[in-house]
């Protein structure tokens, strides 16, 4: 299969040599990776352009879904997922930790989150989903989510990718 690879591993100072280990992972399990880093685009709309018609031509995406510059995922990665969700293609998120939101917003304010009328808010006063999902709902509910890395998403396309999992339609 195709694997579009997203997330905001494409950030990293290390980014080429992320990708060729994404790239080897892959291959090794018999698949070939299709990463953002790999076109030829430079400005914000080529990009964006070459991103999608990466994702048309994925069998499925494996998103890295883990905080990135705060306590969500990156904000480009979940377009790519939703796109990919909308174009009916399995999606395999992964994270470091399956800590609940509410955990996690918590964590990030560094103190426990306040409850009114029995539902936590955040330190702005804004209620945090609470549902005991690692990520909002519009994510956890569509994707498969994995606890693990880059590995363990590719090690779950096949139950994935074969119907062997139950996923909303």
């Amino acid at each position: 299969m195709k694997l579009y690879l997203a997330g905001p591993d494409v950030f990293r100072p290390d980014a080429q040599a992320w990708a060729e280990e994404a790239r080897r992972l892959c291959a090794a399990a018999g698949h070939a990776a299709l990463v953002p880093l790999d076109g030829v685009e430079t400005t914000a709309p080529g990009i964006y352009r070459a991103n999608i018609a990466l994702i048309h031509e994925a069998d499925a995406v494996l998103a890295n879904l883990n905080p990135f510059r705060g306590c969500e995922p990156d904000s480009g990665t979940c377009v790519e997922v939703g796109f990919a969700l909308a174009l009916g293609k399995p999606v395999i998120g992964y994270l470091e930790s399956n800590e609940t939101t509410v955990a996690r917003v918590a964590r990030f304010s560094g103190q426990p989150l306040e409850i009114r009328a029995g539902r936590p808010v955040d330190r702005d006063g804004l209620h945090v989903e609470d549902f005991g999902l690692p990520l909002n709902l519009m994510l956890a509910v569509p994707a498969t989510v994995v606890v693990g890395t880059l590995r363990e998403a590719i090690g779950q396309l096949d139950s994935v990718c074969l119907g062997d999992s139950a996923r909303p339609a």
